[in-house]
């Protein structure tokens, strides 16, 4: 590409030149071409340059002499703007695919490697020629600085012209163009960037500028111990208390100044006013949350010694709404085979493998979201699917059931586009999968199944109860779902609902028939079953209650004083000792039986 130059200074060399380039690329180069290109010249030098014309007669002269001017701007020698552009809907492309056949050649490679059709191809060509007309850039040297600039000068002339509909419609290729860019790796992303401040940002403006500043020293330090998701929060909490406070007591412009007062008017705004994106007041949840943030900030930069501190705790326990637990929503074994019924029976390949890992390996919406394309891992015979850091901030191996593997290499072999630039499993239409695409395929195949409305969290609850109700330990199911504490696993213990469907139900044909014994039973009576369950009770007493577990209902906890380091036995106990372990072999339960083993051969090795 020339290098650029003012079209002042262009003379009649310049458009011999052209004439020239013309008649390379086998265009006809006639009297009236000819003659349209010297009048251009010509008015512009009279003119006195480009640079002083008014956007009225630089459309003129370049209306009246198309082909000469496009053939200066794709090749560098004019920078039009976008008001020149969009008032002469002027088609580069042809142009620059003539005078610029290398870079031509480039893009439809580039194109070819992310599956570009021949029409889009030459959309996205087109507008890639007025990026190089905008800002005389080659091409093959298009970057972030000139196409982001480039693009929001071009929408915004059509808006100001009044026309949104062709805004719009170019919209489309610019994001065409951009992915095929970034695939390039021309560009660094293939999203828009913002243009606009975000509110994190722009919302301290309004806060009492004492407070603010605490608060942003706060929220500094902070960064660099916590999650960027935690931070995110208590930068929104924080930044909403400073709005109120500014608004409801502006005499208030640090912390020190704070009463209890001003809290206790603040709980009463966040149950009361709705917020702007739901319309309702804050849930319990997140207001518990909010004064959980408040109440570290306070009592931190008093520990920390800020100044302006507050002069006493403003926040305490007390003041934590108590929030619901309900059980985890999950479906039953119905509805959930007819929710694999219904993905299996789908043509589309990436509904099925979602529905189907959300399904069988019990993973989060977001680590799904987040596999990637080496996330199948070979270890000795098995496969595993290695889980990214997630919610819990850890990454885990869960194992691969033989199916779910088969549908991997179907999906990696031949549905997931190649030679593009991402390391994301699920892709489509060259771009990782979002969140809403998750929930477009679970809803369509709810529908299908007919069960309703099911959601990722649902299957991964599904999984975590249908594990449960068929005897997995609790510790192999934390581990599966990736939970940092037993007590997070734990919920679903209150879930069995087969086991405690079973219990109950051979109990009650047990007390039925005792309603259908003779009446004449003597007080003194108690039968053998409820001397057995005396019994039991006595056994199960602890050291500060009693253990209230079915008799015939497996315990995973009976070996925990045996494993514990305290727990001391001898030789008379080894017959219970010896049944014990023999229980735990029929069990199953390999850990339990290791227990009784040691204490056996320890047993055995005292007294030898």
């Amino acid at each position: 590409m020339p290098a650029p130059m003012r079209l002042s200074r262009i003379d009649e060399h310049t458009v011999d030149s052209y004439l020239a380039a013309m008649r390379a690329v086998g265009r006809k180069t006639g009297r009236s071409t000819t003659q349209a290109a010297r009048t251009c010249q010509s008015r512009v030098s009279r003119a006195g340059g480009w640079d002083v014309l008014t956007p009225e007669q630089r459309i003129e002269i370049v209306g009246k002499a198309r082909s000469f001017a496009s053939w200066l701007m794709v090749t560098g020698q004019l920078r039009a703007g976008a008001d020149l552009i969009s008032s002469l809907n002027l088609h580069l492309g042809y142009a620059a695919r003539s005078h610029c056949p290398e870079d031509y050649r480039w893009f439809s490679d580039a194109c070819a490697r992310v599956d570009v059709d021949g029409s889009r191809v030459g959309t996205q060509w087109n507008v890639l020629a007025k990026i190089t007309a905008m800002t005389a850039t080659a091409p093959a040297s298009v970057r972030d600085e000139e196409f982001f600039p480039a693009r929001e000068a071009l929408l915004a002339s059509y808006q100001r012209r009044g026309l949104p509909q062709a805004g719009r419609n170019i919209a489309g290729v610019f994001n065409q163009l951009q992915l095929t860019l970034f695939h390039a790796e021309h560009l660094t992303t293939w999203r828009r960037p913002s243009t606009h401040q975000p509110v994190s940002t722009t919302g301290w403006a309004m806060v009492a500028p004492g407070y603010a500043a605490t608060a942003l020293r706060y929220i500094e330090q902070v960064t660099v111990s916590l999650r960027p998701n935690t931070v995110t929060h208590i930068k929104h909490d924080l930044r909403r208390f400073g709005t109120w406070l500014t608004d409801s007591h502006p005499e208030v412009t640090n912390c020190s100044e704070l009463q209890r007062i001003h809290i206790e008017a603040f709980k009463t705004w966040l149950i009361t006013t709705p917020t702007s994106r739901t319309g309702r007041p804050l849930n319990r949840v997140s207001i518990k949350n909010t004064l959980i943030n408040l109440h570290c900030f306070f009592d931190r930069i008093t520990d920390w010694g800020y100044p302006n501190a507050p002069v006493r705790p403003l926040v305490f326990i007390g003041d934590l709404p108590i929030v619901d637990k309900p059980l985890p929503r999950f479906l039953d074994d119905g509805a959930a085979t007819k929710l694999l019924r219904a993905a299996r029976a789908d043509t589309d390949p990436l509904s099925r493998l979602i529905v189907e890992l959300l399904a069988r390996t019990g993973i989060r919406r977001s680590e799904l979201l987040g596999l990637t394309i080496d996330a199948v891992v070979q270890i000795g015979t098995a496969y595993w699917l290695r889980i990214p850091l997630g919610k819990m901030h850890n990454d885990r191996y869960i194992p691969l059931h033989p199916q779910l593997k088969e549908l991997l290499d179907d999906w990696i072999d031949h549905h997931r586009p190649v030679g593009i630039r991402s390391s994301r499993l699920l892709v489509e239409n060259h771009r990782p999968i979002s969140s809403h695409r998750v929930t477009t395929a679970l809803t369509r195949h709810a529908e299908t199944a007919g069960i309703g409305h099911v959601t990722a969290h649902q299957l991964r609850h599904t999984l975590a109860t249908q594990a449960i109700n068929r005897g997995m330990s609790l510790d192999a199911i934390a581990a599966l779902l990736g939970h940092k504490t037993l007590a997070m696993t734990m919920v679903y213990a209150r879930i069995a609902d087969r086991t405690v469907a079973e219990q109950y139900f051979s109990v009650t044909e047990k007390v039925e028939a005792l309603y259908d014994q003779p009446p004449q039973l003597p007080d003194t009576d108690e039968g053998s079953e409820m001397r057995k369950l005396r019994a039991e009770m006595h056994r199960r007493m602890l050291g500060n209650g009693y253990c209230a577990r079915p008799v015939d209902m497996d315990c995973h906890f009976e070996s925990i004083c045996e494993s514990c380091s305290f727990f001391v036995t001898t030789i008379e106990f080894r017959p219970t000792l010896q049944a014990q372990r023999d229980d735990a072999a029929h069990k199953g339960q390999i850990g339990r039986t290791k227990v009784f083993d040691g204490l056996l051969e320890r047993l055995d090795s005292d007294a030898s």
